[in-house]
């Protein structure tokens, strides 16, 4: 059941750069502006500043080119700016680098040149871009796949405080890459992650406590950790699952099929497999939902398509086909349709 989840590439700095200016009047009068929203005057006092070869202000030229602001969207004249004050060592502008090659954006995309680029920032000491290093080491892209080189990076960056280092660090401990498997080392590092917000780790973190991995066995705080991961607009259908399975089974909470049910269409709506079956279970058995076959069998038969285990699948083909006796032939067809119809939700409603 458990798929730990990792923490994707940090997006792009949308930031101003605050560092020492060389000409400080019209580079501070730039940033002024551009706080106030007023962009147009922000490009007038940047564009010379960035041509004369100033390198905050040929990165943060290169912000206002890839926000759009005042200036149409251009992620080749972001590029081009973001290259120069790389060029010249600013780390945000290398990591701003890295990341356009690694997504491809105004470049074609280019794992090898992404990792060049990170890696410099990284060797300034730029958290995140320690981060996306270790990322890039750890799947193999651009570089040779490395687990002690990306255990390395997730350590640099995660000592800084960098909550996705901590979780990917957390995530290495746990399955043992790059090191000897130690779940206490990975319920330390979620911990921390966790603790900053990130929704991954406290997910994962709630997994240990929910099966006594790295920790004492504890349901209510892996109740906690599922609640908090669950309960906000963004939440992956995976902790809503994990969520909602505490209440269907009593783990932590008294047993609640109602709120059960509920956390499982939320994580259903958004295409988890395993929701999906158990809400068609739900819907068959009257478990906290009256019983509605041709929704039990719709539910099953999404399952079905969406479950990758064959032995999983089969299951859910055979309750779909048990659920089809007790049904009349229009019940199917309209069951059928509505499975054929049904589209996933990208925002769970609240």
């Amino acid at each position: 059941m458990k798929l730990p989840l990792t923490h994707a590439l940090a997006a792009l700095v949308p930031a101003w750069s605050f560092a020492a200016p060389v000409a400080a009047g019209p580079f501070e009068d730039a940033v002024a502006a551009s706080a106030k929203g007023d962009y147009a005057t922000a490009l007038r006092l940047l564009r010379p500043l960035a041509e004369r070869g100033h390198a905050d202000a040929q990165f943060n030229l290169g912000i206002i080119y890839l926000k759009g602001h005042g200036v149409p969207q251009n992620y080749a004249e972001s590029l081009l700016w973001f290259g120069k004050a790389a060029d010249q060592g600013i780390a945000d502008a290398q990591y701003n680098l890295g990341s356009m090659y690694h997504d491809g954006l105004g470049v074609p995309q280019n794992y090898a040149e992404a990792s060049k680029w990170f890696r410099k920032a990284a060797d300034q000491g730029l958290a995140r871009a320690q981060h996306n290093l270790g990322v890039l080491y750890r799947e193999g892209h651009g570089v040779q796949q490395n687990d002690a080189e990306a255990l390395k990076w997730f350590h640099m960056a995660a000592d800084q405080g960098n909550a996705s280092a901590q979780d990917n660090l957390g995530f290495m401990y746990e399955n043992g890459r790059g090191v000897p498997q130690d779940y206490a080392e990975a319920a330390k590092w979620y911990g921390k992650a966790a603790d900053q917000g990130m929704s991954e780790a406290q997910n994962n973190l709630g997994i240990l406590y929910r099966d006594g991995q790295g920790v004492q066995q504890n349901y209510a705080k892996a109740l906690k950790w599922f609640h908090k991961a669950a309960d906000r607009s963004d939440a992956d259908p995976l902790t809503q699952f994990n969520f909602g399975y505490m209440y269907y089974n009593g783990w932590g909470v008294p047993k609640d099929y109602v709120e059960a049910a509920k956390w499982f269409r939320l994580a259903a709506d958004h295409g988890d497999a395993r929701a999906q079956f158990l809400l068609g279970v739900m819907y068959a058995a009257r478990q906290g939902l009256p019983q509605d076959l041709v929704l039990a069998y719709m539910w099953v038969n999404l399952a079905a398509g969406h479950i990758d285990d064959p032995d999983a699948q089969k299951n859910a083909k055979n309750l779909r086909d048990a659920i089809a006796q007790g049904m009349t032939p229009s019940q199917i067809t309209e069951a059928q349709k509505l499975a054929r119809e049904w589209k996933p939700t990208t925002q769970p409603p609240r």
